[in-house]
């Protein structure tokens, strides 16, 4: 069966990924993605190995060096090393006059320490997330 994303890389690009490798620098992610290419390389001189052969020998999925193949074709070396950006979007658990809110607020007192001493929100400073989760609980309970 032919493949369906062929991936062929330079000279240039075979000698940057092997030189990657070879330091060892990178993230992991980016290492194997840069072993499948080398692999999957079908350019002349190039090994033009087998989704499963590679997957066995960098030890990722066949579904992952299909990803990385697709990635190279459509969208370039770069894009083919980094992991795809998450597409998902966090909802914010405190709106802009809640997060005010809670950073204006004094700290309880700790033992030994006077209320709002030592503690109390600078400005410009965000508030912390235990803050955020403490002061959902105490507005849940109020």
């Amino acid at each position: 069966m032919a493949k369906r994303y062929r991936v062929t890389l330079t000279a240039e690009e075979r000698e940057a990924l092997g030189g990657m490798i070879s330091r060892g620098k990178a993230d992991a992610r980016k290492l194997a993605h840069a072993r499948v290419l080398l692999q999957a390389d079908a350019s002349e001189g190039g090994p033009s190995w087998t989704d499963t052969q590679i997957a066995e020998a960098v030890r990722v999925s066949v579904r992952t060096v299909e990803r990385v193949r697709q990635r190279f074709v459509e969208d370039g070396l770069e894009a083919a090393l980094r992991p795809r950006p998450s597409p998902r979007v966090y909802a914010r658990k405190l709106d802009g006059a809640q997060e005010a809110k809670l950073v204006a607020r004094p700290r309880p007192a700790e033992p030994g320490r006077r209320q709002g001493d030592a503690g109390a929100p600078r400005p410009g400073l965000a508030a912390s997330p235990q803050r955020c989760r403490r002061h959902r609980r105490l507005a849940i309970h109020h």
